[in-house]
């Protein structure tokens, strides 16, 4: 069986609060470097943002470190948001 994918959430704290995907891991991107090691590399890891934009950058630093399994969530919240999917505040 697959392992669960690790949601990283890496907007601001105030985004976040507004509302985020169910199960997301907050850790803003200023924070992503001195907070690496809250990433689990065992398992698939999911880079959201509001857009996309800050998680590709997210996504490309953890490829930097060596993590392999590593997507970006194209459209991010927003998308999320306008698909209808659930949010937690």
């Amino acid at each position: 069986m697959e392992p669960k994918p690790f949601l990283l959430d890496v907007r601001e704290p105030w985004e976040y609060a507004a509302g985020h995907v169910p199960g997301a891991r907050l850790i803003p991107l200023g924070e992503l470097e001195q907070r690496v090691s809250e990433v689990p590399r065992d398992r698939p890891v999911l880079a959201i943002c509001h857009s996309g934009q800050r998680s590709l950058a997210a996504a490309g630093y953890l490829i930097q470190l060596g993590y392999t399994d590593i997507q970006n969530v194209d459209g991010g919240t927003a998308a999320w948001i306008e698909r209808g999917y659930p949010v937690e505040t």
